[in-house]
């Protein structure tokens, strides 16, 4: 009888040990949902939050405008860090005074468009359509211009300190550029090379096959023989 009597014992001390089980999960997945519930306005704000300092931490947008039809839009004083507008129609649209740092905008035609007073220094605008662009004041340092098309660009006052552009380009440049920067303070004819300046007249260390110093250098107005663009060292 006695063994009897353990062995009951036993299969209820299991017993017991399974509801204080059940009860304990229970618990702990009640204290679970309520601390998150809790935490959910929070969350919620801290989203908000990120959003209106355009990105996680306000270090930009991310935004996405790849292929996107900005033609005439209006995007003044704007945060576009870190955003991308690759093959963007961006024809006519004003984005004067706004930042786009780091943004991409390769293959981008944005003829006519409006970059005055724009931060665009750290961007990729390689192979994008510029003619007529306003670039007036505008900070492109270290931006990527190659084989991008600027003909007809107004560059008065635009910082091109380090930026990569294509020979040609930069002498076409050198013909009419004029200005100073008034974020900078750096002359648009000085930031492009136009000179004999070894340092700068033929790209960046970014660039280095132009970079390399040449037998000859540019004259003050990029350019001396009308076949190579180049004249005598003096």
């Amino acid at each position: 009888m006695a063994e009897d009597c353990s062995n009951k014992q036993c299969m209820k001390s299991k017993e017991d040990s399974k509801k204080w089980g059940k009860l304990v999960s229970t618990a702990l997945a009640t204290a679970a949902f309520i601390s998150f519930s809790s935490d959910m306005p929070a969350i919620a704000d801290l989203n908000k939050f990120e959003a209106n300092t355009r990105g996680e931490f306000g270090i930009g947008s991310a935004a996405q405008f790849g292929s996107a039809d900005l033609r005439k839009a209006i995007h003044v004083n704007e945060n576009f860090r870190r955003a991308n507008f690759t093959s963007a129609d961006m024809r006519e649209s004003d984005f004067s005074g706004s930042t786009f740092n780091g943004a991409y905008l390769e293959k981008a035609v944005a003829y006519k468009a409006n970059f005055s007073g724009a931060d665009l220094s750290d961007t990729l605008m390689d192979r994008m359509v510029l003619n007529e662009a306003n670039l007036t004041n505008a900070v492109l340092a270290r931006t990527v211009l190659t084989r991008s098309d600027l003909g007809g660009a107004l560059i008065e006052g635009a910082d091109f300190s380090d930026a990569v552009l294509d020979l040609p380009q930069k002498q076409a440049l050198c013909k009419y550029a004029s200005g100073t920067n008034p974020t900078t303070g750096v002359s648009t004819r000085a930031s492009l090379g136009c000179g004999n300046s070894r340092r700068t007249a033929y790209g960046s260390p970014s660039s280095p096959l132009l970079s390399a110093p040449p037998k000859k250098l540019l004259d003050r107005d990029g350019f001396c023989d009308e076949d190579t663009g180049l004249c005598d060292a003096k």
